[in-house]
């Protein structure tokens, strides 16, 4: 073997060490991506039987009977209270996911606050569900910025959208926004960010529910 030709162990494990570090920088890449992912929504929960059909404005609904219950939804909110879902069964909850980084839901949170403002009266009640934000510091500042008022329960690692059934939401698909009946089950459901009016239609049908 010509010394053109050889190589030294030493050589070899620095290569070895260079592939290592290179598809280790690619992995961190692609896994920061998958962590900042910000979509304007889709139509695909992953799979699963949720009984929705989807409509022609990109909201899904299902039928009464046909309804998965809200998983448990309690914990700490932005605000440091604790807050529990389940308290406000008999009302009409609007679930929304949203984080401070993500530009669509700067989009569309006065029209929630607005929204918000219009039904509490009429047994309509909002809750957000902060993810992703690393502290709660940038999630209150959206909060006062955008003038939100009602509560949102931090959760930073995604824990609280887990609970829900398979298929219901996709985590990459932020915001999104769920709205329970009076009895905690699940009637509209939409992964992308809603428009005032496209909320209120939203909303309406199971508030109209006797």
């Amino acid at each position: 073997m010509s010394a053109a030709t050889r190589t030294s162990p030493r050589s070899t494990t620095r290569i070895r060490s260079r592939r290592t570090a290179a598809l280790s920088s690619v992995g961190v890449a692609v896994a920061a991506l998958l962590l900042s992912a910000c979509t304007s929504g889709g139509t695909s929960g992953g799979g699963g039987n949720t009984n929705f059909v989807l409509g022609k404005d990109g909201i899904a609904t299902a039928d009464k009977g046909e309804r998965a219950a809200a998983p448990d939804l309690s914990g700490e909110t932005v605000d440091g209270k604790q807050l529990d879902v389940a308290a406000y069964k008999g009302q009409v909850v609007v679930l929304n996911v949203w984080g401070s980084w993500c530009p669509p839901c700067r989009a569309e949170a006065s029209g929630f606050e607005k929204v918000y403002q219009d039904l509490k009266g009429q047994g309509v009640q909002f809750v957000g569900i902060n993810t992703r934000d690393t502290s709660t510091s940038p999630a209150r500042a959206f909060e006062k910025q955008y003038g939100v008022s009602y509560q949102s329960l931090y959760d930073p690692t995604g824990k609280l959208m887990l609970r829900f059934a398979k298929g219901t939401l996709n985590p990459q698909a932020i915001p999104s926004t769920l709205v329970l009946d009076r009895d905690g089950k699940i009637a509209a459901r939409s992964l992308s960010a809603l428009s005032e009016e496209k909320l209120r239609k939203m909303i309406s049908p199971v508030l109209a529910e006797k």
